[in-house]
């Protein structure tokens, strides 16, 4: 995890001030998000563009139970109700608009590569072990951005889970490390930087699996599946257009009621 502690102060003073006070704050350089993003006008339904599907990347973990947030540039209600469960989760006001006060919050919730703060790039590299983003059926670039995407789902697990740590044991694989670990299937979402494999040790494997539920996963598979009783896989099929598999949402923990 990095920090950068001067720039998450600055912030946390900014959220502590009235809205006039915090628009004037979030809008000086001060307050950009480490080199990494920084929204220049406040995005509600209606708005589209690169700056929307920004957002919904950082806020697709706050989907409503069994549906996703679509990356797509378009804020819709789907994206306006997802901001509101963001919103909701941090403290903020509720009303759907990602202003001043949902960008402070996502500036100090990111790094300086784009990755959530809990969650960096080295715990969903190569899960054999070598490192890299190489040796999949996507670009390494492609496999990061997904991998990005994935943390940003994670970090939306922990804050529900009571903001207590949780693990990835196995992330991205290339296809080599898929056939080591005999992996599930051919084309399994690990392949695509899509998936990841955790566990926690605060929270039991199926809070886990029925938390995922309603966090933008559309592959979860945990205790009574098979070759799941010491973790639970969670991932983004639904959203995979470069895949071999239908985009559905395939659910099963057994065990947990799922």
């Amino acid at each position: 995890m990095r920090v950068n502690t001067l720039k998450r102060a600055v912030i946390a003073f900014a959220l502590a001030l009235p809205g006039a006070a915090i628009a004037t704050l979030v809008a000086a350089p001060a307050a950009h998000a480490d080199g990494c993003y920084t929204w220049q006008r406040t995005l509600s339904q209606g708005r589209s563009g690169a700056d929307v599907r920004e957002l919904q990347i950082r806020v697709a973990g706050w989907a409503a139970s069994g549906t996703i947030v679509h990356v797509d540039g378009v804020y819709g209600p789907e994206t306006a109700a997802a901001v509101r469960r963001f919103q909701s989760a941090y403290g903020l006001r509720v009303d759907g608009i990602a202003g001043p006060q949902t960008f402070a919050k996502i500036y100090d919730l990111q790094d300086n590569d784009c990755t959530p703060k809990h969650f960096s790039y080295s715990e969903l590299d190569n899960g054999c072990g070598k490192g890299g983003w190489s040796g999949g059926p996507l670009s390494p670039t492609a496999t990061r951005e997904n991998a990005m995407r994935t943390m940003w789902k994670l970090e939306a697990l922990r804050r529900s889970l009571g903001d207590k740590p949780i693990y990835v044991s196995s992330g991205f694989r290339s296809i080599a490390c898929n056939n080591q670990v005999s992996g599930a299937a051919a084309d399994s979402q690990h392949l695509y930087g899509n998936a990841a494999d955790l566990t926690s040790r605060s929270s039991s494997l199926c809070q886990l699996a029925r938390t995922a539920r309603s966090r933008g996963f559309s592959g979860i598979y945990g205790p009574g599946y098979p070759g799941h009783g010491n973790h639970v896989h969670v991932d983004s099929r639904r959203e995979n257009n470069r895949d071999r598999s239908s985009n559905t949402t395939s659910w099963s923990a057994p065990n947990c009621g799922i």
